[in-house]
């Protein structure tokens, strides 16, 4: 009981942080001060204190958008586990139903940037749409790998895998998908070099351009359910490369917490030492990304 209301407390509080994190670092690599590790939260809470402004050529769909979103990712945060504690719902299959969370959440998001009727909403819709294409093929080679590996099709149990030890004729192939779904996280978040979240140029945004006119509430809810995906992500990716544990739950949970923040703060290293690719050259990165996944799987079952 006491692991699940962390686990909630967690998914609820956590997300914001690691923006600030990675917002902290890129300023201390521009020689900036830059904005306080919280200013995400305070920006969530002014935008959630503000009114709307509705276009009237939306429907309920742009409303819905937004919550239905972050219901999906939420929901998703149910099946993963974080650190070294299990996940709150685990079953059989639950791997495609995590995938699929984030793909109706993405559909909700596609859906609202286009009933606005807008030109460069529905040019970042496509892009958003297209990408996602390329790097789902990659999350589900890594899930193949992991489900072989570990013989089942529960995610908790899949994701134990690494924690158990890297056997010869694992390590090059649990290795790979780490490197191919670091890939997928990027592109996923909107990071760099894949999209910039700071950008305000409709011609070169991609999940940006999708959310321009949503304000107040609506917006508040679009920047908390991106800083839980990233969270989300980064707890999958972590299971990969840092899948350290004690056994001591007040050890553990701060140990976590730790991993989290020193991933943002390569994320956000990765992004200041790093260009932003041009648009055209970002289904290369992805496919880049299938190749080691599928690589991976091929070194299992040859």
């Amino acid at each position: 009981m006491i692991e699940t209301a962390i686990h909630i407390l967690l998914l609820a509080l956590f997300p914001p942080l690691l923006l600030g994190v990675i917002n902290k670092t890129k300023a201390v690599f521009a020689g900036r001060v830059g904005p306080p590790v919280l200013q995400s939260y305070l920006d969530i809470a002014k935008l959630l204190r503000k009114g709307m402004v509705l276009s009237s050529t939306t429907t309920w769909i742009f409303v819905a958008g937004p919550l239905v979103t972050l219901s999906a990712i939420a929901g998703a945060g149910l099946l993963i586990p974080i650190g070294a504690f299990p996940a709150i719902l685990a079953f059989k299959g639950d791997f495609l139903l995590f995938a699929y969370l984030f793909a109706l959440a993405r559909f909700f998001t596609t859906s609202a940037a286009l009933d606005t009727g807008s030109s460069f909403e529905g040019m970042g819709a496509a892009r958003e749409v297209t990408f996602s294409v390329l790097s789902e093929p990659a999350l589900f080679f890594a899930f193949l790998v992991l489900a072989r590996i570990s013989s089942s099709l529960s995610l908790d149990s899949m994701l134990r895998v690494p924690a158990l030890g890297l056997a010869v004729g694992t390590t090059a192939p649990l290795v790979l998908i780490a490197l191919g779904f670091f890939v997928v996280l990027l592109a996923e978040t909107c990071r760099i070099p894949v999209d910039d979240p700071a950008t305000h140029l409709e011609l070169t945004m991609i999940h940006e351009v999708m959310v321009l006119d949503h304000c107040g509430p609506l917006f508040g809810v679009i920047l908390y359910s991106a800083a839980l995906k990233l969270f989300l992500l980064g707890a999958f990716f972590l299971h990969l490369v840092a899948p350290y544990s004690t056994g001591n739950p007040l050890i553990d949970w701060p140990l976590f917490a730790a991993e989290m923040l020193a991933l943002c703060v390569v994320i956000g290293v990765v992004e200041s030492i790093t260009a932003r690719l041009r648009m055209r050259r970002v289904p290369y990165l992805l496919v880049s990304a299938i190749l080691l996944c599928g690589s991976a799987f091929i070194l299992l079952v040859r």
